[in-house]
């Protein structure tokens, strides 16, 4: 039996819904839980802590159905985007709050305090009130308070959601070694992809109340389920049968692109082809590399994201995205209809079904 089982959960609050939710968690693990804003991710957590009550379906943590106890019961903890810390409490306070049910030593808990507090990097916040806190403070402290009461399982709600790209950076190095001292499972709602390479062991992918798939990072993000996953992740999907094989490569005709790839395949076969933006090299002119597949193309469209930038490919009748940074978009002079060259291994093109 894994660590955390949830068993065909059903609930429909009006705005969100879950439908037949089932989901595992072994001891130790980091879920990411990713899909559209709307999809029941956040509803999911707040029935797993107990703020509402499942129509149906079970929720078992250890061997032990806590689907009818109450919150204070399940020795879950959540956080949220806004932290939610005590404004009357200084850090110190709002910290020793979640150990003042269970230990009656104050000396105990000054010295959990400080323990947790030293692994978050808030020891000298501690007198402070939330008011004078920034907002990666205000986190950590509320990660903190958390922790501290080492619950069996810990909810993220977005917690990083609000906060600048260097201070999220800082934050998941902090979370991520304050997790491994407490050893603590978590579930992880997330619209941050880095949250989730940074974080996570395990991914889940929801939409509309419903598991599209689950499984590590690597294997979901290389190989989606077609479809709405793949599109969900930003990835280039192409469709098209498999013309020959040669050697150990399989070649797919594909949308007016012939496309090698080193996973399997028979010839005739239909299949979906995945190839993930930021493993797709560009170059000004064709390139001599270990890469079997070089593809021409023009640029349709260069658009910033963040710290990259996205370029957009138009090739014979497919679209092809590729991830690259900002010296490679100014070293290649990108601009809509440039003639440019797609460059990726054959073990890059994988073949999903």
């Amino acid at each position: 039996m894994s660590f955390l089982e949830v068993r065909g959960l059903c609930l429909d609050t009006g705005d969100f819904q879950l439908s037949d939710m089932g989901l595992k968690a072994e001891k130790g693990d980091y879920l990411a839980l990713i899909g559209p804003s709307g999809s029941g991710k956040s509803l999911l957590l707040e029935t797993v802590i107990g703020f509402y009550g499942p129509e149906k379906g079970r929720i078992i943590l250890e061997g032990k159905d806590i689907t009818d106890l109450p919150p204070d019961m399940r020795q879950i903890s959540i956080v949220y985007q806004d932290h939610m810390l005590f404004p009357h409490m200084n850090v110190f306070e709002n910290i020793a709050y979640a150990l003042r049910k269970k230990i009656r030593d104050k000396k105990q808990i000054e010295t959990e305090v400080k323990q947790i507090a030293g692994v978050l990097g808030i020891n000298e916040l501690l007198h402070r009130k939330p008011e004078t806190l920034s907002g990666g403070e205000k986190q950590r402290a509320a990660l903190a308070r958390s922790l501290v009461a080492r619950p069996k399982l810990l909810l993220l709600d977005e917690p990083f959601s609000a906060l600048d790209a260097r201070t999220r950076e800082k934050l998941r190095k902090m979370l991520k070694k304050a997790i491994a001292d407490y050893s603590t499972t978590v579930l992880h709602v997330t619209h941050d992809f880095e949250d989730l390479w940074t974080l996570a062991n395990r991914v889940v992918v929801i939409r509309k109340g419903e598991v599209m798939q689950a499984g590590d990072p690597e294997s979901v993000f290389r190989r989606p389920s077609p479809d709405f996953v793949a599109e969900f992740l930003g990835t280039n999907v192409l469709k098209g049968k498999v013309k020959t094989l040669e050697g150990k490569l399989t070649v797919i005709e594909a949308e007016g692109l012939e496309i090698y790839s080193a996973d399997p395949a028979e010839p005739g076969e239909e299949v979906t082809v995945s190839i993930r933006p930021e493993e797709v090299i560009l170059a000004r002119g064709a390139m001599e590399s270990s890469a079997r597949n070089t593809l021409r193309g023009r640029v349709s469209g260069v658009f910033k994201k963040e710290h990259l930038f996205v370029v957009e490919l138009k090739m014979g009748s497919a679209e092809i995205k590729a991830i690259i940074t900002p010296t490679s978009c100014e070293m290649l002079d990108l601009e809509p209809g440039r003639e440019i060259y797609a460059v990726f291994k054959a073990s890059n093109a994988r073949i999903i079904r």
